[in-house]
């Protein structure tokens, strides 16, 4: 699998993980299936850093995102 892929998927799993965060907070009960999608992305993003030799910048996130998105459309 591509890094540019795996850090796209990563970032998605953290970033949809907040809304269910918040639900589990404000309902006061476990947020069991909002950290199961961050420790998944977490691991994600860890792995996709690791295995590029150069590593990202910030700066680099959002035309990883238009490359893995033009190479689906593709």
């Amino acid at each position: 699998m591509d890094t540019d892929l795996i850090l796209v998927i990563g970032i998605l799993c953290c970033a949809l993980s907040i809304p269910s965060l918040l639900a589990a907070y404000s309902e006061s009960r476990p947020p069991r299936a909002g950290a199961m999608m961050v420790l998944i992305g977490g691991v994600l993003l860890v792995v996709a850093l690791t295995q590029k030799p150069s590593g990202y910048s910030f700066g680099e996130i959002p035309d990883v995102f238009v490359r893995v998105i033009a190479r689906l459309i593709h």
